[in-house]
């Protein structure tokens, strides 16, 4: 089917067009987090991200969070591949049944069952600790990594598992030597996505630390909004602090990321 230059340049015009929606609220951040203070002297003022680390304590906050992150992600990657694998490639009695109970986990919401998780973690003393805010996290995860990688691996050929099984490779080896190399666009997809949901995540961490001595950067950012409200220079300056590091983590990535959604996007 042939596209004609009217019907090509169209379609960038719509691009162009998203692409700006998208971009103007994280340019109007940018440009807000350089921008005087109140009282100060008109032009770029790159201290604020100075101030906003110093006055909000974002280092101890985002320290907080990547050590939530780490957790959270390195064990619902391992716990999705496994899970992902014996849904996928396996046939064993009530795999259906069990399969539909891990996709209730995309079907709760979190605002449901906060409140009863915090007095079970708080009986078992976890409260106020690194674990209570990745451990539902982490159950939450697994639920969508279960459901992406199931579908990533019964797309793979069966003559790739077939071959290894000729090589003597057990399943343990035919899922760390074969499926896993093959499905590493998958997995990138699921490692950013988990790390974006954990970052942003506030309620969770609200809630399992009610002492605050566990603040992730969310929590960290809205304290420092309720000190400094009228100040949306130092706002929009630890703004960007705080989304700084998932912006990183995605450039990082992005190649594998677009590649692996695309892939998601043919299987379904």
């Amino acid at each position: 089917m042939r596209v004609s230059k009217a019907e090509t340049t169209m379609n960038y015009v719509v691009l162009a067009l998203f692409a700006l929606f998208a971009l103007l609220p994280i340019l109007t951040i940018l440009t807000t987090a350089v921008t005087p203070k109140i009282g100060a002297e008109p032009g770029i003022h790159l201290g604020n991200f100075v101030e906003a680390w110093q006055i909000g304590g974002f280092g101890e906050s985002l320290l907080n969070s990547l050590i939530v992150a780490a957790i959270v992600v390195s064990c619902a990657l391992v716990l999705s591949v496994l899970a992902g694998y014996a849904f996928g490639t396996m046939t064993f009695r009530g795999s259906t049944v069990l399969f539909y109970l891990f996709l209730l986990g995309l079907m709760i919401p979190a605002e449901a069952t906060v409140i009863p998780l915090f007095f079970d973690l708080r009986s078992l003393g976890l409260t106020d600790t690194y674990l209570a805010i990745a451990l539902p996290q982490i159950a939450q995860s697994v639920a969508f990594g279960t459901f992406w990688l199931r579908a990533q691996f019964r797309s793979m050929p069966e003559s790739l598992l077939e071959a290894a099984a000729l090589d003597g490779a057990g399943p343990v080896k035919a899922l760390t030597r074969v499926l896993v190399p093959a499905s590493i666009p998958a997995l990138t997809t699921l490692t950013v996505l988990v790390f974006m949901w954990t970052w942003n995540e506030f309620l969770i961490a609200l809630v399992m630390t009610p002492s605050g001595q566990r603040r992730t950067a969310p929590l960290g950012l809205s304290n420092f909004q309720g000190q400094y409200t009228s100040e949306i220079a130092l706002l929009s300056a630890g703004a960007v602090i705080v989304a700084l590091p998932m912006v990183i983590l995605f450039l990082f990535l992005q190649r594998h990321f677009i590649r692996g959604m695309l892939e998601g996007a043919n299987k379904s």
